[in-house]
């Protein structure tokens, strides 16, 4: 459950990246920080739903 959790936090660090390149500007650059989150945020969830399904719908 930890790499869940890691992976979540990782994918919020990078949209938050991608905000504040957009706030200073860098346009080109934000792109790549929202890809790069939503892979990460996408990857927790998917675990986290692949060992909820597991474990019968109870997550510990």
């Amino acid at each position: 459950m930890r790499h869940i959790y890691i992976r979540g936090i990782v994918g919020f660090i990078w949209l938050a990246a991608a905000v504040v390149s957009i706030i200073s500007g860098n346009f080109e650059m934000a792109v790549p920080y929202v890809i790069l989150g939503g892979g990460f945020l996408y990857s927790a969830y998917a675990a986290w739903k692949k060992e909820k399904d597991n474990k019968g719908g109870e997550v510990k």
